[in-house]
């Protein structure tokens, strides 16, 4: 019989532990949930009603968000803007979204493949990661935290996978995430004023670069495989693989 090591039994226990502390709060609250994270300003009046633990409050929400790939993460980035200005805003959002990845990061570290793959299927996870570990791997990580529209969430996990070092992780991630966190607060900070033309110019810039990224990401995702070298490193592994057959 096949033995299991420790690491993968403990992968494939995470997983439904995970899902279960994900399904049984979404099962029980999840009108309430759904209200609350599909509106910046019900989530806005939420975190206010804690007070002075409000930052705390919103820098575990923005944490929970990035673990949680399902919420959206822009309705608490415009939230916080709001809540607590651009400067502010900014700067709490990234801190929560710095942990949430960090978490994702070591949960992959320590958990491995059969757990990302899991979450993500096998080929994108595949795929993700030969980008990666690429010749440009440092420069690829940047580029695909910087462009709008392009999944976040799996770049966290996929990289804890590689053997990427945390601090680069945590700096390329932050500073290329950096631009679109800074314009949901500025766009929240401003409806709080009510400044409503630059609400709506910031509001549309983004909208179309997220359009734009989101639309064009399977040309984008060859670009950056071209500038990778991945797509040549996979020709040429292909080509050297010995033929199989009788």
């Amino acid at each position: 019989m096949r033995k299991i090591n420790g690491k993968r039994l403990l992968a494939i226990a995470a997983f439904p532990l995970l899902i279960g502390a994900l399904i049984v709060p979404v099962i029980i609250w999840h009108d309430a949930i759904w209200r609350l994270f599909t509106s910046a300003e019900r989530l806005h009046a939420w975190v206010q009603g804690w007070g002075p633990w409000a930052p705390i409050v919103f820098i575990c929400i923005q944490a929970v968000q990035v673990i949680v790939f399902v919420i959206p993460g822009e309705v608490p980035q415009i939230a916080g803007g709001y809540l607590f200005g651009a400067w502010e805003g900014t700067i709490l959002s990234v801190t929560g979204i710095l942990i949430g990845s960090a978490v994702s990061f070591f949960l992959a570290r320590a958990l491995g493949t059969p757990f990302v793959t899991a979450l993500f299927p096998r080929e994108q996870v595949d795929r993700v990661r030969a980008l990666l570990v690429s010749r440009s791997a440092r420069v690829v990580f940047f580029l695909l935290f910087l462009i709008p529209g392009i999944p976040k969430d799996i770049l966290c996990y996929v990289a804890g996978l590689t053997p990427m070092r945390f601090p680069f992780f945590a700096a390329a991630s932050t500073l290329g995430r950096l631009p679109g966190i800074a314009g949901s607060a500025v766009i929240g900070s401003a409806a709080a004023s009510s400044k409503w033309l630059l609400t709506g110019i910031i509001a549309a810039i983004a909208v179309a670069l997220f359009a734009a990224g989101f639309f064009l990401r399977t040309r984008i995702q060859g670009w950056v495989e071209k500038i990778s070298g991945a797509a040549e490193d996979g020709a040429k592994e292909r080509k050297d693989r010995p033929p199989t057959g009788s």
